[in-house]
């Protein structure tokens, strides 16, 4: 049988093509593009997983930061992204106190990868594979000198939802799903970099601010802006700058279909 550390090491290959090469639209791919969509699949492979194992949106949020922390200090092409993702869900799942079992991790990753397949037996490949999971984790700790504990927008954006929804006509609100979309909107901040790059009151902020527009959703004018009001050192350039990077976001979903 076919086993996930196999198959994640065919996952990475089929990401990674020689410098200078092209993508599939033809046109020439530097290096940092190849590792931006490379980092964009393994956070959709963090979300998926997350997913299937039945975890909170926070703990597969700090999986997803772990990941983008652990790269921003090495080199990609030292490392396995796969099985770096399975030890950051690992490992965010203590930080967080969901507990996930190594064995339910592998699971999930070797179905991931070989659908419809059944579970992987304890044979040496699968203790081989917990071991490698195990040991990354003390490697991600050592990289990010223990610092695993993070702040989230995910507070700041439901007091923010609260604080809108106050304002809003409550036929209106219930018409549109401004909460919806906001929270879809800040889920996909994660599959990049931009989740450490700013802070995440601005981001919740932000994409508030982009569900509301979406919508046509106007809130009453005063003194202040309202995003001024829930958040006083935010401006309208750090709003622009975090919508400006989600959009660079889905154009890379595009281009990773």
């Amino acid at each position: 049988m076919e086993g996930p550390s196999s198959r994640l090491s065919e996952a990475r290959d089929g990401a990674v093509q020689p410098a200078g090469g092209r993508d599939a639209s033809g046109e020439v791919e530097s290096d940092s593009s190849r590792d931006v969509k490379t980092h964009f699949r393994v956070c959709r492979f963090i979300m998926e997983t997350g997913v299937k194992l039945g975890m909170r949106s926070v703990p597969v949020a700090t999986a997803c930061v772990l990941y983008h922390r652990f790269f921003e200090r090495v080199n990609i092409s030292s490392y396995e992204p796969y099985l770096v993702a399975m030890s950051c869900v690992y490992l965010a799942g203590k930080v967080e106190e969901q507990h996930i079992r190594t064995r339910d991790i592998i699971n999930v990753s070797h179905r991931y990868f070989n659908s419809g397949s059944a579970p992987l037996e304890c044979d040496k490949e699968f203790w081989d594979l917990r071991d490698s999971v195990v040991q990354c984790e003390l490697l991600i700790l050592r990289q990010l000198n223990f610092h695993v504990s993070f702040e989230h927008p995910h507070k700041y954006l439901l007091h923010y939802l609260l604080s809108v929804k106050s304002l809003v006509n409550r036929h209106a609100w219930s018409r549109t799903p401004v909460a919806e979309t906001s929270w879809a909107l800040l889920r996909d901040c994660y599959h990049g970099a931009m989740c450490i790059r700013h802070a995440p009151q601005h981001i919740a902020i932000a994409t508030l601010y982009l569900a509301l527009n979406s919508y046509g959703v106007e809130l009453p004018v005063g003194e202040k802006e309202w995003w001024q009001v829930l958040c006083e050192d935010v401006t309208r350039a750090d709003i622009d700058a975090v919508i400006s990077d989600l959009l660079q976001l889905y154009d890379m979903e595009a281009k990773c279909i």
